[in-house]
């Protein structure tokens, strides 16, 4: 059963516009959640906000945002302040620029939602501005106010629907030569290169979601599935050491190795 839309507003484009609705494209319902409990009570421990010099809690209409400007010196900003800056049309998505789809890198991808009309006379809008996408190889930019912050979102043509992308905010991603740039310029052995090539190919296979399983969930139901039924805990599995690796590596020799044993491997 597909999830209630979370948004509902308008896409435009131009002097072309259809109601849409948004939904979730990703979900956490299935991941095991734990409750905080004090273990003399059994009873759940709740949070709240407590003033850091005089420790006594701090009620809900007392509290306010600051940004610091100094040591304990803070520049204080109300609920009207932060408001006044948001989009004066919160439910339009407006796409007023399109860029290569493989102009932008994968590291400012967000969170991801789907993007689908919100009735049938829309419909022919949507689709018109979704296939265009497709045909021309681009995603249309634009700005919205999702979890009440302006966001700058990608749309991206998937299928007969759109997913639309938050897009990570500039000083958010990071300056990859500050991290690759220190990493030697050496020329690549032909032969060692091949060969790898090669280990790539026997191991390359079609994409599964079955390959992002989560096994640490599936040993947490299994303990908590015992318990409910009054059952000790599962042993806990034994971790072999690692292998500590040699200093001197034969890369074409190791390659070699790794080869022979992906081939013994396959006819197994």
């Amino acid at each position: 059963m597909a999830p209630r839309s979370f948004w509902k507003g308008y896409l435009k484009l131009s002097l072309v516009t259809c109601p849409v609705a948004m939904l979730p494209a990703t979900s956490e319902n299935e991941k095991v959640r734990f409750h905080t409990l004090n273990a003399k009570t059994g009873n759940r421990v709740v949070s709240r906000y407590v003033d850091a010099v005089s420790g006594k809690p701090v009620n809900e209409d007392d509290e306010v945002k600051g940004y610091p400007r100094g040591e304990n010196d803070y520049v204080l900003l109300e609920d009207d302040e932060l408001e006044s800056i948001a989009l004066e049309s919160a439910r339009t998505i407006d796409i007023n620029v399109f860029v290569p789809a493989e102009s932008i890198g994968w590291l400012w991808y967000d969170t991801p939602h789907y993007l689908v009309p919100n009735d049938k006379v829309g419909e022919e809008a949507f689709s018109v501005i979704r296939q265009a996408m497709a045909a021309t190889g681009t995603v249309g930019i634009s700005r919205v106010v999702l979890y009440r912050r302006e966001r700058a979102v990608m749309l991206e043509p998937r299928d007969r629907g759109i997913v639309l992308w938050t897009l990570r905010y500039g000083d958010e991603v990071r300056n990859e030569a500050d991290y690759f740039g220190q990493i030697g310029k050496e020329t690549v052995d032909a032969g060692l290169m091949k060969l790898v090539t090669k280990l790539i190919e026997d191991r390359t296979q079609s994409w599964s979601p079955e390959m992002a399983h989560d096994p640490v969930q599936d040993k947490l139901l299994d303990i908590i599935a015992a318990k409910k039924k009054g059952r000790k805990k599962p042993a806990k599995a034994k971790v072999d050491a690692a292998e500590k690796p040699s200093n001197v590596v034969n890369i074409m020799d190791a390659l070699k190795r790794s080869i022979e044993a992906e081939a013994k491997g396959s006819k197994k």
